[in-house]
């Protein structure tokens, strides 16, 4: 998978993607990350990426032409263009995965008070929100994005690792629910008279699938 990030702010992503799962990815040539700086397609000595709205209003928005012309250079017949923005579909782990079997994504990063509405009508092939809250950019979101999309994909964990994951569906009665995961223990299994339960200590796994089974239930029902 190739992912393209178009940003205001690309020192932003050093971190994240220099760590952990996906700096292993992409050692692994698993996935291909471009963080590319919008202003790279302006003209003009003072690299403009934003205006003050037509018809009056506070604060600026993102111009359509940086966008178009990275777009332009940056799409194949493959590419799913999104932009990230409060404004979008909420994101959640039926949308990771069927990201994670596209070739090619750019996510384009809102910011300031939002983009010229001719992107969003023209421009792109979805809108995505990571949640119902404002946050000063797109770079968080894309993040978000790009990594619960990159450990979706093939051979980046192993299969055991998100087999049974939160939010995977399991048929409870004839119907399918979206459970939490399981709670978690490991050493030592005792501390200072907090126990792991008795159960996961047995080595019966049947018993042990049945109690991970019940568990995530109640998490589940707790949480709604």
């Amino acid at each position: 998978m190739k992912i393209d990030i178009l940003t205001l702010f690309p020192e932003m992503f050093k971190g994240p993607f220099d760590e952990s799962i996906i700096r292993k990815a992409i050692d692994k040539n698993l996935v291909e990350i471009n963080i590319h700086n919008l202003r790279d397609w302006t003209s003009g000595k003072h690299k403009t990426t934003d205006d003050r709205p037509f018809g009056g209003g506070k604060g600026m928005i993102l111009m359509i032409e940086p966008i178009y012309k990275a777009l332009k250079q940056l799409k194949s017949k493959k590419t799913k263009v999104i932009l990230l923005s409060p404004q979008g579909k909420t994101f959640n782990q039926k949308k990771a995965k069927q990201l994670a079997k596209e070739d090619h994504l750019i996510l384009i990063c809102g910011h300031y008070e939002g983009v010229d509405e001719r992107i969003r009508e023209s421009l792109i092939d979805e809108e995505v929100s990571i949640g119902e809250y404002i946050l000063t950019g797109g770079e968080l979101p894309a993040m978000v994005l790009a990594d619960s999309i990159i450990r979706l994909l093939p051979n980046v964990l192993e299969k055991e690792a998100t087999a049974q994951e939160s939010f995977e569906e399991v048929e409870i009665d004839g119907k399918k629910e979206k459970l939490l995961d399981y709670p978690q223990y490991t050493k030592p299994a005792d501390f200072k008279g907090l126990k792991v339960p008795e159960v996961l200590l047995s080595g019966n796994h049947q018993k042990i699938k049945e109690y991970r089974l019940k568990k995530a239930i109640e998490k589940t029902r707790k949480k709604n």
